[in-house]
């Protein structure tokens, strides 16, 4: 794959990621979930490092289940703190707590999955970039989602990253027009 988006790095773990996993459209409200928390513990941060202690998130996080870390309390957040496995930010780990009531919350009403889905209609936007510079940092629609999760509950989840996940989820297909995973993600679509 010669053409991939050029934000790819040469990491192995980078190209992995690209080729097998971004853009690709996620349905388990779960797997939503934790995109959702990595995106926003990767603010300031550049997404290879959060790729490269994604598994000492999860063993850190318990798997990323929210029903689990919902009944977190300081405890936690001082475990957590103490963690040098994972990104150790008191008001991202405190987010992600919160963030897991939230998520129960909107679960129950209707699924966190159906609740990202409705706001596409169920089926991913598909963009046709034809280099990075066309790729919006944010869209009207990230606005949008980002808003009314914060007022369902949700932290660190701006319109910037809400955009990020977004992506990764396959929300939106912004692989570019170049790349092979393009196509291939386009078939996907439900």
């Amino acid at each position: 794959m010669s053409e991939r988006c050029g934000w790819v790095g040469v990491d192995a773990i980078y190209e992995a990621y690209h080729d097998t996993e971004w853009g690709v459209p996620e349905y388990d409200s779960r797997t939503l979930w934790e995109k959702l928390i990595l995106d926003g513990f990767q603010a300031g941060l550049s997404w290879i490092t959060i790729l490269k202690k994604r598994d000492n998130f999860r063993a850190a996080f318990q798997g990323f289940d929210p029903d689990i870390i919902a009944r977190w309390g300081e405890d936690d957040v001082l475990r957590l703190l103490a963690d040098p496995g994972i990104i150790r930010h008191r008001g991202k780990i405190e987010a992600t707590i919160g963030n897991a009531r939230a998520w129960q919350r909107i679960e129950i009403d209707k699924g966190f999955d159906r609740y990202l889905w409705d706001f596409v209609g169920g089926k991913p936007i598909q963009n046709r970039w034809a280099t990075l510079a066309d790729v919006p940092a944010y869209t009207d629609l990230s606005v949008e989602i980002s808003k009314d999760l914060k007022r369902k509950g949700f932290k660190f989840c701006g319109p910037t990253i809400v955009y990020a996940f977004m992506q990764a989820m396959g929300m939106v297909n912004d692989h570019l027009v170049t790349c092979p995973c393009h196509a291939q993600v386009a078939k996907l679509a439900r």
